[in-house]
């Protein structure tokens, strides 16, 4: 039975001021059987596992593919590790695209995760163009199976589906449409690393919010979220995680 995850991606938002939204988060999260992951900036990480506790897990936006080394301004997993994180998102579509990451790059910073004890939320998903051409499926399948290592398995690994054209933009695939990717997702997971591509958690991401929450959550083969914005704000995101808890 794989647990439902409610993942919040911070992206370069928050200051100390903000660790009281995560308090905030943290008192509706124990209460529930969701799973809850932020993921903050690297400054906030040791603050926001103090803050968190046991109720909310602390995951780093990005790693570099190295442990160590003249790479000014990166962080490796091993620091992320070290900060308190226990996830780390690999592959976000605004890596991908403002600092040319490729599949390659992405499964080897996904396996420097692996490495240091991180579960690596891996994001795939197509573009705008790429959809309206009708290369959806082509697009994931690839993203996919680039970005997954060898090594990942259910109990290291989160794929999150993040169609780019609706990540921040009010606009949301159809339910469908998302149904569509994420059966076709796990169909190539089990295809690939047999019962256990079962275990592996399918998060859509990409303009989710309170009002779309739940008939996103009663999609096929979605086992929760993981938001951008709307993850900023404990009122947002707890009813988020509520709608999760009871789908």
């Amino acid at each position: 039975m794989r647990r439902k995850l409610a993942a919040g991606n911070w992206k370069m938002n928050g200051t100390a001021a903000d660790l009281a939204e995560l308090e905030a988060m943290k008192a509706a999260a124990a209460t529930k059987q969701t799973d809850v992951l932020i993921g903050t900036p690297a400054t906030l990480i040791s603050r926001a596992v103090a803050t968190a506790g046991d109720a909310i897990a602390i995951g780093g936006q990005d790693c570099h593919t190295n442990a160590s080394g003249a790479h000014t301004g990166d962080i490796s997993a091993s620091m992320l590790a070290d900060a308190g994180a226990s996830h780390v998102i690999t592959g976000h579509s605004e890596r991908r695209v403002d600092h040319g990451e490729t599949d390659a790059i992405v499964a080897a910073k996904s396996e420097a995760g692996y490495a240091n004890d991180l579960t690596a939320v891996i994001c795939i998903g197509e573009s705008l163009e790429e959809r309206e051409a009708g290369q959806t499926l082509d697009v994931i399948g690839t993203q996919l199976a680039g970005s997954t290592p060898a090594a990942a398995t259910g109990a290291n690994t989160v794929i999150a589906y993040e169609p780019v054209w609706a990540i921040g933009t009010g606009k949301v695939p159809t339910l469908e449409q998302i149904a569509e990717v994420h059966d076709f997702m796990r169909s190539q997971l089990v295809e690939r690393f047999g019962e256990d591509g079962n275990a592996f958690r399918l998060l859509y991401g990409g303009s989710v919010k309170p009002s779309n929450a739940n008939e996103i959550f009663a999609v096929s083969n979605v086992d929760g979220a993981l938001v951008g914005g709307a993850s900023l704000k404990a009122s947002d995101f707890n009813a988020i995680i509520t709608a999760l808890d009871e789908a």
